[in-house]
C-alpha cells in the first residue's frame, strides 16, 4: 500500500519502521529539517512532504500528530482521504471527522514494539475497513479489533501505556539484581531473556497458572510475591490502568 504518515514523532518512527519493508510511505510534517532527520533513521528511502496544504485525496493516511495539534494540522490537509488511520489517544472519530475530510475512519493503538513488528494494536471504526485495518497493522504484530471506541481507550491503558508499565517492572527486576550483588550487565540481560521467554507462556496458559507453577511451598518465589502483595502490587497495576483509561477516554 501506498501510505502518508502525517506528523514525525517518536510513534510515527516506530510504524514507519515496522512498515517500511511491505508499504510505500510519505512522511509529512511542518519542519523540513525534522523530516529529513526522520527519513534518515529508516532502511529504506521513504519521500517526504511539507505539511501546508498538503493534498490527501484518495490516500491512506495514519495520523500521528499530537491530540492537541489535530485542528492546527487538520487545517493544513486539502482534499478528501480514502481512510484516515488515527492513533491519537483520547481522540474519538467524531472529532476526527470535524477536522479531516475523509471516506473512512478507523481508530488504531499500536504500540512501540511496532518498530520490531511486534506490535499489539487495537483497532475500531469502519466495520469495511476492519479486514483492511487487520491487514495494515497486522504487518507489524497482533492486531485485536474491537466493537465500540470505549473499549480501544480501555484498551490503550493496556497495549499502548503498557510498555511503559512493563518497563518500570523490567528496571526494577533488574535493579533488585544490583541491589543484592549482580552487575548491571547481567542482571540487565537476565531480565531481557525473562520477558523473552514469558509472551509464550503466556499464549499457552494463564497468568495464575503460570504462578502456580513456578511457586512452591515455601520457596523463593513464595517469598517474593508475598513481599509484592504487602506492597500491594497488584491494586498499583489495576489502578494505573485505570488512571490511563480515564485520561484516554476524554475526547
Amino acid at each position: 500500500m501506498k501510505i502518508t504518515i502525517v506528523g514525525p514523532g517518536k510513534m510515527a518512527l516506530a510504524l514507519a519502521r515496522g512498515l517500511e519493508k511491505e508499504h510505500d510511505l510519505t512522511i509529512v510534517g511542518r519542519d523540513g529539517e525534522k523530516l529529513l532527520h526522520f527519513a534518515n533513521q529508516l532502511a529504506k528511502h521513504a519521500a517526504t512532504a511539507l505539511l501546508g496544504k498538503y493534498e490527501i485525496e484518495g490516500q491512506t493516511l495514519i495520523l500521528c500528530v499530537k491530540p492537541h495539534a489535530l485542528k492546527e494540522a487538520a487545517a493544513e490537509l486539502k482534499g478528501k482521504a480514502a481512510t484516515v488511520y488515527s492513533v491519537l489517544a483520547g481522540t474519538g472519530i467524531d472529532e476526527l471527522k470535524k477536522g479531516i475530510k475523509a471516506e473512512n475512519y478507523v481508530r488504531a493503538m499500536p504500540n512501540l514494539a511496532a518498530a520490531y513488528r511486534s506490535s499489539m494494536t487495537t483497532l475500531t471504526g469502519n466495520r469495511k475497513k476492519k479486514e483492511e485495518a487487520e491487514a495494515l497493522f497486522g504487518s507489524i504484530g497482533e492486531t485485536l479489533w474491537v466493537e465500540s471506541e470505549k473499549e480501544l481507550d480501555i484498551a490503550t491503558a493496556i497495549a499502548g501505556s503498557g510498555p511503559a508499565f512493563l518497563a518500570l517492572v523490567a528496571e526494577a527486576l533488574a535493579d533488585g539484581g544490583v541491589k543484592e550483588g549482580l552487575k548491571r550487565g547481567d542482571a540487565t540481560k537476565l531480565v531481557e531473556g525473562l520477558f523473552k521467554g514469558f509472551a509464550p507462556l503466556l499464549s499457552h496458559s494463564h497468568p495464575a497458572l503460570i504462578k502456580d507453577e513456578v511457586m512452591s511451598p515455601g520457596g523463593t518465589t513464595a517469598a517474593g510475591f508475598s513481599a509484592l502483595e504487602e506492597s500491594a502490587a497488584r491494586d498499583a497495576f489495576i489502578k494505573a490502568v485505570t488512571k490511563a483509561y480515564e485520561l484516554a477516554k476524554k475526547s
